[in-house]
């Protein structure tokens, strides 16, 4: 049974972070994913498509690499109060293993949008394991641009042993 300390989590959400979308760091994401759909760095190409500029690869917007928050803050106090709860309660493995994410996309991520996103701890429940116990985190990430407009949502899990 989860302690009071890491279930009166569930609900929290971090700080609203910001980052610009720029032509470059689309590019190097495409080249690192191995994707070369002109989509993502011909600008000739993409100005001629139905998105008329170049756009963002999927998964682009949850990689740290090439979206760097404006605030210069990469980590949130929702997640480090979440740690330190954790580690009260016995979860004392300082890596996460991250059990995956899954992606909902609505619009195109462009060159030139500015992009805020906020993760919000959605569930923690606790399992035994051959290990011991395992804590198991739900978050999700939603993600708009600059019109307000929402681009993604992120539901990720990690488990905390």
């Amino acid at each position: 049974m989860l302690p009071e300390e890491v279930s009166k989590l569930t609900g929290k959400a971090g700080e609203v972070m910001v980052f610009d979308v720029e032509k470059e760091p689309i590019r190097r994401f495409a080249d690192a994913v191995g994707d070369l759909n002109p989509l993502y760095w011909d600008q000739e190409y993409a100005r001629s498509s139905r998105y008329g500029s170049i756009i963002a690869p999927p998964g682009f917007i949850s990689s740290p690499w090439f979206s760097r928050p404006k605030s210069g803050t990469t980590s949130s106090s929702a997640r480090e109060e979440l740690r330190d709860a954790l580690q009260k309660a016995g979860y004392t493995n300082p890596a996460a293993i991250d059990a995956g994410i899954e992606y909902e996309f609505f619009c195109p991520v462009r060159a030139g949008d500015t992009i805020a996103f906020t993760s919000t701890i959605k569930d923690i429940t606790e399992r035994e394991g051959k290990t011991g116990k395992m804590a198991f985190i739900i978050t999700e990430t939603t993600y708009t641009n600059q019109n307000g407009d929402l681009v993604a949502k992120a539901r990720g899990t990690l488990i905390q042993r």
